[in-house]
């Protein structure tokens, strides 16, 4: 099993930072079958003030890149990525296009 964390900034309004929490206690079950489906075997996102920190555990198997590919070519995933889009923010030093930013691992006990 392979661990991945990674971080993505909300826009700072309560409001919206609200309405995205909403959305995901109730996540689409399109959504869900997209992630299952791809290797991912857990998920969780947890929050401080504005800042998203997610936890991936997933096969041997997944790929982010074979993910991505799968994601592009399904409409309700695309529909929910661009909903989500009105809530989120790039993190500084994000690259262009990226949202989550995959974490490092720099210590571990």
């Amino acid at each position: 099993m392979k661990t991945f964390c990674l971080a993505l900034d909300l826009k700072n309004d309560d409001k919206l930072i609200a309405e995205y929490e909403a959305y995901h206690q109730a996540v689409w079950p399109e959504i869900l079958e997209s992630i299952t489906s791809s290797g991912i075997e857990s998920m969780k996102i947890f929050r401080t003030g504005n800042r998203l920190f997610m936890i991936i555990n997933a096969s041997d198997s997944f790929s982010f890149e074979e993910k991505g590919k799968a994601d592009a070519s399904n409409p309700k995933v695309q529909d929910w990525e661009t909903l989500m889009d009105t809530f989120q923010q790039r993190l500084p030093g994000a690259k262009a296009g990226e949202k989550w930013v995959l974490m490092e691992e720099i210590f571990s006990l």
